[in-house]
């Protein structure tokens, strides 16, 4: 179980869901994790129930990302994991005829900007050595349309292509940078809970929410970290702007569109 010994990795949006169990794995598998969010009382729980330090990042903010230069100036795994829906207030029109620009650019800070910002600063912290992983978390959502997420679903598929780009410039390049991305589907994390509810009627809810997915179930946020240990391992080092669908097989499907 050191498949990433010696390495230094940074996980953003890491105070729960799949960047927390990234943060897990990755301090399992023998890395020394640095844990990043926004959320900082979230952020300083759970570096402290894994046992690795915490630094609030706002992936959006450049000054937050050139500070963390300053005091990490060399890195081998950095995971651009923060993002966020638009929902996160609650219900807002964000169909591509009602959404607001402000509602739309506040999507596009956190998961666009963040994840160039992300990238940029691996690259100047890995060029020096020429090696090391950089993954990016897209979704299903950044490979098909989805008409009442216009906005979460552009930022992912930019996400998606921004990946490919920075494999092939870090390989124009002669360094050993690879950039991979990460999209998965219905995952169980906090933020499906409003949704499901408690009570009789959960189970009955979380199984409309995969009727379409082949497995019928959910994904865990355990399964995606497995696939992040992977890239971030030497395992992978001939892998470089792929994409890596895990989603009960939905995309393999033509019912990979919801309604």
């Amino acid at each position: 179980m050191n498949r990433l010994a010696g390495k230094h990795c940074i996980v953003t949006g890491a105070a729960r869901g799949i960047g927390r169990a990234i943060a897990v794995a990755f301090q399992a598998e023998g890395g020394t994790v640095l844990l990043t969010d926004i959320d900082v009382g979230g952020g300083e729980r759970a570096a402290h129930e894994i046992g690795c330090p915490f630094r609030r990042l706002d992936v959006a903010d450049e000054a937050d990302w050139l500070a963390l230069a300053v005091a990490v100036p060399e890195v081998d795994v950095v995971v651009n994991n923060a993002g966020v829906t638009g929902f996160e207030a609650g219900p807002v029109a964000h169909d591509p005829e009602h959404a607001s620009l402000a509602d739309w650019r506040a999507v596009h800070r956190v998961n666009t900007d963040g994840t160039f910002l992300g990238c940029r600063y691996a690259i100047r912290a890995m060029k020096a050595r020429g090696t090391g992983s950089i993954i990016n978390i897209s979704s299903r959502s950044g490979l098909v349309g989805i008409p009442a997420a216009a906005a979460y679903a552009a930022s992912k598929a930019a996400i998606r292509n921004h990946t490919k780009t920075v494999a092939l410039y870090c390989a124009q390049n002669g360094w050993q940078i690879r950039c991979n991305s990460i999209h998965p589907a219905a995952i169980l994390t906090p933020m499906w809970e409003p949704m499901l509810g408690e009570g009789p009627e959960r189970e009955r809810r979380m199984a409309a929410l995969v009727a379409d997915t082949p497995l019928k179930r959910f994904g865990t946020a355990e399964e995606v970290a497995a696939l992040a240990v992977m890239l971030a391992s030497d395992e992978a080092t001939y892998t470089t702007g792929a994409e890596l669908n895990i989603d009960g097989g939905l995309l393999a499907g033509s019912a990979a569109a919801p309604g």
